[in-house]
């Protein structure tokens, strides 16, 4: 029996089921856990007043409705409709749990642009301030915390964050607190975001932080790539995160792992980890197609990244670290890239500045160790590789397998830029640098499937 105010709909939507990896001592055991193809209550926007015709207010109908559906976290869980149409809105705070909000087929929600509608709110505890200025951030489009099993979907609708209201005060220099990004769920687990397209953030699109079990699949993120700091997707102190069959064009690195600031990183001490991404495609002329850092300071570890296509970037993985950054990158596998037209193919840097504050210390140094990539096509290259390690800091146990890189018109003479690193490579073209010398045999990538692979898809038929 269906409560007041709720009435039918018809909608076939799909759903992840996740398996989450439990850890046990030094092993890692497998609990599938499923979540919920249909929700028990649905209702749409215009229930509550809200009208898509780009122009008119639908702030205070998505707090309402979001309110409203909150109530059935413990009764089979709901899901907030967007129909077709234009919903210009302020910033809205998902706080259900066990809540899917579904965009249908050419559904867009804009967000507004009258910044007295974005509260200040704290700086993230592993950053210790905003990442543009000191102190803390507007907040973020649409955001959520301590959620359990959260679902953003839908039929390819969009989220648009009309983010060249944000851009020109940027780079104006007219903001005294740092841009909030489109979407950040923090403290949450069994998150999935499918089927949409994200435009024009002010900054950073999707932003999973302090998180656990996050599927991203099927999505786009667009932005103009000379558009300010608008990554595409950045899981940040996660662990279990699956990124697939998506397409991002951005401003900035289409994927960045991260996991906090300097001294508030190492403090807070929480690793990115156990995360997969593959069928990925990239555009980014002036940033990386996968980035790991700069912001590396809890750890980032077990990354496994294939199939990957990109065209027009400027590197095609880059680990971006420094003295003062302390944490770790290691078991990095890379395999089964393609690209045409890139700066660098791999690219470390052991230099990486760009402080919070005065307080970190110059003597935390990062290890870099156990970094993998095998299995890449290039052409139309500028340079094979920059790889350079930190004085007193060496970067190790780097390998390169079956590389083929075909030069541009007017390549550096130097294809090979390696210091403070060590590692060994084998059928590489053009020849590796001697710090790593061909050794004949390929880079390992683990056999196993990662516990985020084993996953499932569900239909939910009607509501």
């Amino acid at each position: 029996m269906e409560s007041a105010g709720i009435r039918s709909r018809s909608i076939r939507f799909s759903i992840i089921a996740i398996a989450v990896l439990l850890r046990r001592t030094a092993r890692c055991q497998n609990t599938a856990i499923e979540l919920p193809g249909c929700r028990a209550h649905a209702m749409d926007l215009a229930q509550f007043g809200g009208v898509g015709d780009g122009i008119a207010s639908n702030t205070n109908a998505f707090r309402d409705a979001i309110a409203n559906l909150s109530c059935y976290a413990s009764d089979g869980g709901s899901m907030l409709v967007v129909p077709a149409g234009r919903w210009l809105t302020g910033p809205f705070n998902i706080t259900a749990s066990h809540f899917t909000l579904y965009l249908e087929e050419n559904a867009e929600i804009l967000a507004s642009t009258d910044i007295d509608e974005y509260p200040i709110v704290a700086p993230l505890p592993s950053y210790g301030r905003g990442r543009d200025t000191p102190g803390g951030r507007y907040s973020n489009f649409i955001w959520g915390s301590n959620l359990t099993d959260v679902i953003i979907t839908g039929q390819n609708g969009t989220i648009n964050g009309q983010g060249q209201f944000w851009w020109d005060k940027f780079h104006k220099k007219e903001l005294n607190s740092t841009r909030g990004y489109l979407l950040e769920l923090m403290f949450s687990e069994y998150i999935v975001i499918s089927n949409l397209t994200f435009v024009n953030s002010s900054a950073w699109n999707l932003h999973p932080i302090y998180c656990n079990n996050v599927i991203i699949s099927g999505v786009t993120v667009l932005a103009p790539v000379d558009s300010p700091n608008t990554d595409g997707i950045n899981p940040d102190s996660c662990s279990n995160v699956l990124i697939e069959d998506s397409f991002v064009v951005s401003g900035d690195d289409c994927i960045a792992i991260k996991s906090g600031w300097d001294e508030y990183g190492i403090s807070f001490g929480r690793p990115s980890e156990h995360i997969l991404i593959r069928r990925f495609s990239c555009i980014s002329p002036d940033s990386a197609v996968i980035a790991l850092g700069s912001e590396m300071s809890g750890g980032i570890q077990d990354v496994r990244a294939e199939n990957i296509v990109a065209i027009n970037s400027e590197s095609a993985v880059r680990i971006k670290t420094g003295a003062g950054r302390g944490g770790f990158v290691r078991d990095i596998f890379v395999r089964g890239v393609t690209l045409h037209t890139m700066k660098y193919v791999f690219w470390i840097t052991g230099n990486y500045g760009d402080h919070p504050d005065d307080k970190w210390d110059p003597e935390a140094l990062p290890e870099i160790t156990r970094i993998n990539y095998s299995d890449i096509f290039a052409e139309n290259v500028t340079m094979a590789a920059r790889l350079e390690g930190i004085e007193n800091d060496t970067f190790t146990d780097i390998c390169i397998s079956n590389v083929t890189l075909g030069l541009s018109a007017k390549p550096k003479k130097v294809q090979w830029s390696c210091a403070l690193v060590e590692g060994q490579s084998s059928d590489v073209s053009p020849r590796a640098c001697d710090e790593l010398p061909e050794m004949g045999t390929p880079c390992a990538y683990p056999p196993d499937l990662m516990p985020i692979e084993h996953v499932k898809v569900g239909w939910c038929n009607s509501y």
